[in-house]
């Protein structure tokens, strides 16, 4: 198996067979929590304007979803782990948009297979590579809307490829370079609107969840993020 860990939007055109598109501050964590939560169906996207027009084609859609961090105008929920924890989306259809993770998923157009990326689910997804049998993965971090790369996201990629090759790396101490880091915004008291500290920490509870999840393209010709196990 070779496992290669690949950057930015570049690197999601460049990604090549079982790919993890990975958005640990916060996209795929709040795609977990979605679909903890009991959501009927998630899409993500990578075009607010679809998103928008899926909603009015759609009435009862749910919209999360930022742009420069902040939530989408008109948008249910901003991209905030935080702000959605609680809230059961049970039988709720759910459509996803934000400036990094969604992007890599609409870029990632030559991969055999799709998986989200992140820490919550890091050992379910090291666990379901192990046993895809993939001669080739992907690991791409998709940084800071997907042109600057970010400390959190290749430390993921980092612990699932040590996950699967039964090597060892400190997830301790790459969280807590994070801090003072890319993941610094989340402790600026003037940033808590858009950036609670909470999402910083909900971000980086490894091993939460215990299933993968996988991103399918439908017969309606959308990505819809499905769990697996």
């Amino acid at each position: 198996m070779n496992i290669n860990i690949l950057e930015l939007i570049e690197g999601a055109k460049a990604a090549r067979g079982l790919t993890v598109i990975i958005d640990v501050f916060r996209a795929m964590t709040v795609e977990a929590y979605v679909i903890n939560n009991g959501a009927k169906d998630l899409i993500p996207m990578g075009d607010i304007d679809e998103a928008y027009a899926y909603r009015e084609a759609h009435p009862g859609t749910i919209l999360i979803g930022e742009r420069g961090g902040a939530k989408c105008p008109g948008f249910d929920f901003g991209n905030s782990p935080f702000e959605i924890k609680d809230v059961d989306f049970s039988g709720k259809t759910v459509v996803h948009t934000t400036s990094a993770g969604t992007q890599g998923i609409a870029n990632a157009t030559h991969a055999t297979e799709i998986v989200a990326g992140n820490i919550v689910c890091a050992m379910a997804i090291a666990d379901y590579i192990k046993k895809s049998g993939a001669e080739e993965v992907s690991l791409v971090c998709m940084g800071l809307a997907g042109v600057k790369p970010t400390r959190e996201d290749r430390l993921c990629a980092e612990y699932i490829k040590s996950l699967v090759e039964g090597t060892c790396i400190d997830l301790k101490k790459g969280v807590e370079e994070c801090m003072v880091d890319d993941g610094a915004k989340f402790f600026d008291p003037e940033k808590q609107n858009v950036f609670p500290e909470e999402d910083f920490w909900l971000s980086v509870e490894a091993n939460k969840f215990d299933f993968v999840m996988q991103v399918q393209k439908g017969g309606d010709g959308l990505m819809h993020t499905v769990r697996k196990g």
